[in-house]
C-alpha cells in the first residue's frame, strides 16, 4: 500500500507535468501560427506582383497601345538592319550571297549549236539580229535568226578568233591572234574583204568603235591603236603604250575609256582621256582580273571579273569598292547584263550564276551546275529576255 504522502506527490508531479505539455504545445502553435502569417505576407506580395503583371497585360491589350509598340519594334529592326548592311557595305572583302530560289527555265538550254571544230571565244549580235561567233578553230560562223544553222562560214584568219562588233556602218571587223584586223562586208550569205589592219605585232585581244568615229584595238604588244573611219577605210591616228600587255578595253564615258595592264597576277585599271589623249587616272593591284572582260551594270559602276572573285569599281571616282567572293568558281570570263537588275556570269568549270544587281552589290539567285563541260569563255545578251553561252566544249547554248 502506498502511502498518502508519496500519493501527493506522484499527482503534484502529474500536474507539472501537464502544465509543461500546455506550455510546449502553446509554443509550438504560436509558431505554426507566426510561419503561418510569415507565408501569408508572401503570398500577399504575391498576389500583388500577379495582380500588377495582370493589370499591364490587361493594359496591353490596349490596341492604341499595342499598336505603339508594334510600330517601335519595327523601328528597331529596321535601324538595326541598317547598320548591318553599312557594316557590310564598308567591308570590301564580301562573299556573295544566295538565294535559295532557283529559276526552272534556267535547267536546259533551247538551242545547241554544234558547229565549232575548238573552242568558242568569242560571241556577237549582228545589226539584223544574226547570232555570230569566233573560234579557236579560226572560223566565224553567222547563224540563222530562226533555226540556228549556220547562214555563212568566214575562214580568214590564219589564228584563234577573239573578237568580233559589228561597227555602225555595217561593216564587221575580227580580230586574231595572228595579229591581223579583218574587215568585212556582209550582205546576206555573202561576205567580202575590205581591208586588213597589220600594225599590232602580237595578239589582238579586243576591239571597241567610239563616236562612229574610232576603231580601237589592244594587243599583247603593249600598245592600244586609234584607227580612223576615211571613207570605208580605216587608217591608224594614234596610238598609246602600256606598261605590260593590254587584254581588255572598255568605253565607260563618251569621252573616256578603260584598259587593264596586266603584270605578276596584279593589275593596273588606267582611265584614258580621250579629248586631252592622257591617262586621267588609274586603280591599282586589283588582283587576278586583267585578262577578264569589264561589264557596265549602272552609269557609274563597273565591274572586272576576276579569279574566284568580282571587282566593283566606281567610274566617277575612280575607286574600288567592294571585291565579292564567288567561291569555287576559279576564273569568270564571260558576263552580261540581261536587264538594269540580273547579271549571269560563266566560269572556268562550265556553271553559269544568275545574280541580281542591288545598287552596288550582287547577290546569288540561282545557278546551272553542268551547263557546259568545261570552260565558258563568252556571255551575251541576245535580247527577248535570252542570252547566249559559248565555250572550250565547242558549244553555243541558247538559254
Amino acid at each position: 500500500m502506498e502511502s498518502t504522502e508519496l500519493k501527493e506527490s506522484k499527482k503534484n508531479k502529474n500536474k507539472k507535468e501537464k502544465k509543461e505539455y500546455k506550455k510546449i504545445k502553446k509554443s509550438i502553435e504560436s509558431k505554426s501560427k507566426s510561419k503561418k502569417k510569415k507565408k501569408s505576407k508572401k503570398d500577399k506580395k504575391k498576389d500583388k506582383k500577379n495582380n500588377k503583371e495582370r493589370k499591364t497585360k490587361s493594359e496591353l491589350k490596349d490596341p492604341n497601345e499595342e499598336m505603339f509598340l508594334n510600330k517601335k519594334i519595327k523601328l528597331l529592326e529596321e535601324q538595326l538592319k541598317d547598320k548591318t548592311n553599312n557594316l557590310n557595305n564598308n567591308n570590301l572583302n564580301n562573299s556573295l550571297n544566295y538565294i535559295n530560289n532557283f529559276d526552272i527555265s534556267l535547267k536546259k538550254p533551247f538551242h545547241t549549236l554544234n558547229y565549232h571544230k575548238y573552242w568558242v571565244l568569242c560571241l556577237s549580235i549582228l545589226n539584223d539580229g544574226r547570232l555570230i561567233s569566233g573560234s579557236a578553230d579560226r572560223s566565224i560562223i553567222i547563224y540563222n535568226k530562226t533555226t540556228y544553222k549556220p547562214d555563212l562560214i568566214i575562214n580568214e584568219h590564219k589564228g584563234f578568233v577573239l573578237c568580233i562588233i559589228q561597227l555602225s556602218s555595217g561593216i564587221l571587223a575580227t580580230c586574231s591572234n595572228d595579229e591581223t584586223i579583218k574587215l568585212f562586208n556582209i550582205k546576206g550569205n555573202n561576205y567580202n574583204i575590205i581591208q586588213t589592219l597589220n600594225d599590232h605585232t602580237g595578239w589582238i585581244y579586243k576591239m571597241i568603235e567610239i563616236k562612229n568615229k574610232y576603231l580601237v584595238s589592244c594587243s599583247d604588244d603593249k600598245y592600244i591603236i586609234f584607227y580612223l573611219k576615211d571613207n570605208l577605210e580605216y587608217k591608224k591616228d594614234y596610238q598609246i603604250s602600256a606598261n605590260t600587255s593590254c587584254y581588255c578595253i572598255f568605253q565607260i564615258k563618251e569621252n573616256e575609256i578603260c584598259y587593264s595592264e596586266y603584270i605578276n597576277y596584279k593589275d593596273k585599271i588606267c582611265f584614258f582621256d580621250l579629248n586631252e589623249r592622257k591617262i586621267k587616272s588609274s586603280i591599282s593591284n586589283i588582283s587576278n582580273s586583267g585578262y577578264n572582260p569589264f561589264v557596265m551594270i549602272s552609269n557609274d559602276l563597273l565591274l572586272i571579273l576576276g579569279n574566284n572573285k568580282i571587282s566593283i569599281i566606281n567610274i566617277n571616282y575612280y575607286e574600288l569598292i567592294r571585291e565579292i567572293e564567288v567561291s569555287n568558281s576559279g576564273w569568270i570570263y564571260g558576263a552580261c547584263v540581261l536587264n538594269k537588275n540580273i547579271l549571269f556570269i560563266g566560269d572556268e568549270k562550265g556553271i553559269i550564276k544568275k545574280l541580281k544587281i542591288e545598287e552596288d552589290n550582287l547577290i546569288l539567285i540561282s545557278k546551272i551546275e553542268k551547263a557546259h563541260n568545261n570552260w565558258i569563255y563568252t556571255l551575251l545578251n541576245i535580247g527577248n529576255g535570252h542570252f547566249a553561252s559559248g565555250s572550250a566544249d565547242k558549244l553555243i547554248k541558247i538559254w
